[in-house]
């Protein structure tokens, strides 16, 4: 694929965050293969994950191919350029369309970056994965390589505050070793994959250098006071609900 605006738009991005004195953690990037395709399956914390995910592919100068909902390329800035960007948009009406054009991008050789929580996690915790993570892997004939984001939740998340200079922010980017999958059992290799992104997940935690202890971005388990994986759960029904109505009303 011919890229004009992904790498300046990277190197302006590092260059920006060094001058608001932003640190990265990062470990496993040795795991991002520097040439062939790659599912890439991250967790989803935050509005701005996507814009940090690509940096753990710096280090084997690959660029990923994100898949994000339609919304971003439909609005008049974003748009175009996550479309020059070559990332994959997602239309939940229209999924297999989506998908399929991630298996092609994969076999042709691109790391495609996907969020198999779908939604961000209000517990910081790894939600339940979908399954299209491990049966576009599979599909493509690719390895499937869990990852984990931590820190961009203190930039924009959901309920909280936003603070997108990120000023004196830690983000960590922790790569987990690839995991082969068959699609023989998506489910079960699935939960393979939510177990990989957990490890990760205490791992970035327990590296991270602010204690969770008393935390609103920390989860419950690790001291923390963001909401349980089962009060998440209610938050994100009870907004489900609200949308609907919404939409419902016109």
């Amino acid at each position: 694929m011919r890229d004009i605006t992904y790498p300046p738009v990277i190197l302006t991005a590092k260059t920006l965050f060094k001058v608001l004195g932003m640190r990265f953690q990062m470990s496993g990037t040795e795991n991002i293969p520097r040439e062939g395709g790659a599912i890439l399956a991250a967790n989803h914390i935050g509005y701005v994950d996507f814009v940090f995910d690509g940096f753990a592919a710096q280090p084997s100068k690959r660029l990923v191919r994100f898949m994000a909902k339609r919304e971003a390329f439909d609005h008049k800035i974003t748009g175009p350029i996550m479309r020059s960007f070559h990332h994959i948009s997602v239309d939940r009406e229209k999924g297999e369309e989506s998908y399929r054009k991630a298996v092609e991008y994969a076999r042709a050789g691109e790391i495609v970056g996907i969020f198999p929580e779908a939604t961000i996690s209000r517990s910081f915790e790894i939600k339940e994965l979908k399954t299209g993570a491990v049966r576009m892997a599979a599909e493509a004939g690719v390895p499937l390589i869990p990852m984990v984001t931590w820190g961009t939740q203190l930039l924009k998340t959901k309920d909280h505050p936003s603070d997108l200079t990120g000023r004196g922010k830690t983000i960590a980017l922790h790569v987990g070793e690839p995991l082969e999958v068959t699609g023989a059992d998506p489910v079960a290799e699935t939960e393979l994959l939510r177990a990989a992104m957990s490890a990760l997940l205490d791992k970035a935690i327990a590296e991270y250098p602010i204690s969770p202890e008393g935390q609103w971005w920390a989860p419950a388990r690790h001291g923390g006071l963001a909401p349980t994986p089962e009060e998440a759960r209610r938050l994100d029904e009870e907004e489900k609900a609200a949308r609907a109505a919404k939409r419902a009303k016109g």
